[in-house]
């Protein structure tokens, strides 16, 4: 699964930086632990600082799952840049997200740092822990009946920052002055237990697993494990060992009280519980360590490296107890994925792909291949037919011509099957630089990204994870490929009528709407040529005669009176350029023409308007019309199986879905009126054939599994 190492070390990219600064910080030799167990645990994991930019970073390495797959996990380090509560930073923003992590809640770390209410809690509980004083000053009263020696120390840190024994008042104040400078907070003051200092790790949930006892040995200098020892400033040597060398019953004291403690402040997954124990065998709880760290030299990572978790272990076993709390007891049960549905399978196999599916969508996207590029179009193609290759597909000579059509078919043949039909080309000429690959939270952009790559990519995935699960050799498919969808199919479109003669269906990969809706209804385009030519003329000069350019214009204006809703039929210019010599009236004009419809009858009547239209050319003009584009409309069936079967299956698997008419000819209007067809079965799209063209991102996973569920015919 895909793990975020999330933790705080360099990174100060906040809106502000004030207030109580972070001194806690991992190591990036721990960090690089970490992250290296996780990956040979079989994880993907990166590595991310906790500051404001890891909503987006998570959303870029997490998008939205579907209903059904496990969301990724965040492995939280985390201590926080700023302020007193930082430890509930990155929980608090994980929870907003809806992201799984490891660890405690925020508002058990706001429990576990405030050492005051921890000792409160721990009272209410009836659990052992030293007698307690507050001073919010140096020259507060400590009103409380407390023996010397004491300990004092900040009421809301960590890792004993400020830790110290004082002996009388004096050393008293002098701790408190210096607690409240250096943090600004009150300082808690406690009796200091005369005797054994001992820590218990915990792991799990339900139930919670103690680790053996790890004693802290102190063979010089005060009884108190300080800030120094901790980060190895302080010129002794303080031993671990472990287990510590307790009674039977003393171990399991300590450990029964350390579970009692990590329940009474709903903790999760690990903690640490830091004791005392008098010299009459009697524990007392110090503390809570809500976030036990995994430091090589920490205790946790001591005791447990005694009970056989070495490091990498160690970490996987986190990531298995917080998966088993989020998700379930059977979250890592291989017999039950064994034993799942074929459907189940493929659902696995293409939600588990999903970063690959994103690189393979990059691949090909920083692919160039316009409709003018010889060279980009014969490298996608090569690519292309490569990869079919692989996946043990043959190409179909009868039904390739070599040029701009070329088909391929599985092992069990296109033969009364389904048929996919996928454009390489990205419709446009060679200018302009290529749009690179670039991807959001929610959509991913780049050139022909939906027009094009974004349906090479769904039928690549669906068939990889038909060949994994070894049903692609046993399903009867074929694809249809084709180059020349910027020139309206003008040279596959026949090609494209056999293949789909032989096929029981089809399925064009075009790009559909958002919510999952395909499309069943496309209108026909008819594209003419224009051109109009005339006496070039000087300007200003008076004449009878017209100019060719302001005759256009006049009655391109009149094209408006032939569009109709109700007709369903559209007319508009969709190119004009002129020519001319010198400082001459233009002589020439050169237009394309478009008509979209429905009815052919009505576009054949439309066509005969624009013949008439331009054919009573004024005096020293001729015109030429023809027809360059004619590709015929999708009609919309009452019954079409596709449809219900498509129902079905996003019904099954609460995937989106719904049905749609589009503006726009595709090839599946070139599709034989008794062969059922969809349209848009590509991923949703924004801002089609603009620099600004995007694919919707969860949808390419979606669209890779339905059509992966839908060949394999369950």
């Amino acid at each position: 699964m895909k793990i975020a190492v999330v933790y705080n070390r360099e990174s100060q990219a906040v809106i502000n930086l004030f207030g109580t600064q972070n001194r806690e910080k991992y190591g990036l030799e721990t960090i690089k632990r970490i992250k290296d167990g996780l990956t040979a645990g079989g994880h993907e994991v990166k590595t991310f600082e906790g500051d404001k930019n890891l909503i987006k970073n998570l959303e870029d390495f997490m998008p939205s799952v579907l209903s059904g797959e496990r969301p990724g996990l965040v492995f939280n380090l985390s201590y926080g840049i700023q302020g007193r509560g930082r430890y509930m930073h990155v929980p608090g923003m994980l929870e907003m997200l809806g992201v799984p992590y490891v660890g405690s809640g925020p508002e058990t770390h706001a429990l576990a740092l405030d050492k005051v209410v921890t000792k409160i809690l721990l009272m209410q509980q009836g659990l052992p822990t030293p007698k307690f004083a507050v001073l919010n000053k140096p020259d507060s009263p400590l009103v409380e009946n407390l023996k010397y020696p004491l300990i004092v120390k900040p009421k809301d840190e960590a890792v004993s920052f400020g830790l110290r024994i004082v002996n009388n008042e004096e050393e008293l104040r002098e701790g408190v002055r210096v607690i409240y400078e250096q943090f600004n907070a009150p300082t808690l003051v406690e009796e200091y237990i005369e005797g054994r200092e001992v820590n218990v790790a915990l792991l799990g949930n339900n139930p919670v697993e103690p680790l053996p006892p790890v004693e802290l040995v102190f063979h010089n200098g005060p009884k108190i494990f300080t800030y120094e020892d901790k980060k190895n400033t302080s010129g002794r040597t303080v031993e671990k060992v472990c287990p510590a060398p307790l009674s039977e019953e003393e171990t399991k004291r300590v450990q029964d009280l350390a579970v009692q403690t990590f329940k009474a402040l709903n903790c999760y997954d690990s903690a640490r519980v830091d004791f005392r124990i008098d010299q009459d065998g009697n524990p007392y709880i110090l503390e809570v360590n809500s976030m036990a760290s995994l430091g090589s030299d920490g205790s946790l990572v001591f005791a447990a490296d005694k009970i056989g978790l070495d490091y990498t272990k160690l970490v996987n076993r986190l990531i298995d107890v917080t998966c088993e709390r989020y998700f379930g007891k059977d979250f890592f049960d291989e017999e039950s994925h064994k034993s799942s549905s074929t459907a189940d399978k493929l659902f696995r196999r293409v939600t588990q792909s999903r970063s690959k599916i994103e690189a393979d969508l990059k691949t090909w996207t920083n692919m160039s291949s316009r409709t003018e590029d010889a060279v980009g179009l014969s490298s996608v193609r090569k690519l292309f037919e490569e990869r079919l290759g692989k996946l043990k597909l043959d190409q179909v000579d009868a039904l390739t011509n070599g040029r701009s059509a070329w088909t391929w078919e599985t092992k069990a043949g296109l033969t009364d099957g389904t048929l996919l039909v996928v454009p390489i080309d990205v419709p446009g000429g060679r200018n302009g630089f290529p749009i690179p690959y670039r991807r959001e939270q929610e959509w991913v952009f780049g050139e022909g990204i939906a027009s094009s790559r974004g349906g090479i990519a769904t039928v690549l995935a669906a068939l990889q994870a038909l060949k994994e699960e070894k049903l692609l050799s046993k399903t009867k498919v074929g694809v249809f490929f084709y180059a020349d969808e910027g020139r309206g199919m003008r040279y596959s479109s026949q090609m494209l009528v056999k293949a789909a003669s032989r096929a029981k269906q089809v399925l064009v990969m075009q790009p559909g709407f958002a919510e999952g809706k395909v499309v069943d209804q496309r209108r026909g385009t008819k594209e003419f040529q224009l051109i109009i030519e005339g006496d070039p003329l000087r300007i200003g000069k008076e004449s009878k005669s017209s100019d060719v350019l302001s005759y256009f214009i006049e009655n391109a204006e009149k094209l408006k009176s032939l569009n109709s809703r109700k007709k369903k039929v559209a007319v508009s210019v969709q190119d004009m350029k002129s020519e001319r010599y010198s400082v001459l009236m233009p002589h020439r004009v050169t237009a394309t023409l478009s008509v979209t419809y429905l009815d052919e009858t009505t576009a054949t009547e439309v066509e005969q308007e624009l013949k008439k239209l331009f054919s009573g050319a004024k005096s020293g003009m001729k015109t030429y019309m023809e027809q360059v584009v004619d590709r015929p409309p999708l009609l919309r069936k009452k019954l079409n199986p596709i449809i219900a079967r498509l129902k079905e299956w996003t019904e099954a698997k609460q995937l989106p879905f719904g049905i749609e008419s589009s503006l726009l000819s595709t090839a599946a209007g070139v599709i034989p009126s008794e062969t059922p067809v969809v349209c848009g079965f590509s991923p949703a799209s924004r801002d089609l054939y603009t620099p600004n063209e995007a694919l919707h991102r969860i949808e390419l996973v979606q669209r890779s599994l339905l059509l992966a569920l839908y060949l394999q015919g369950e």
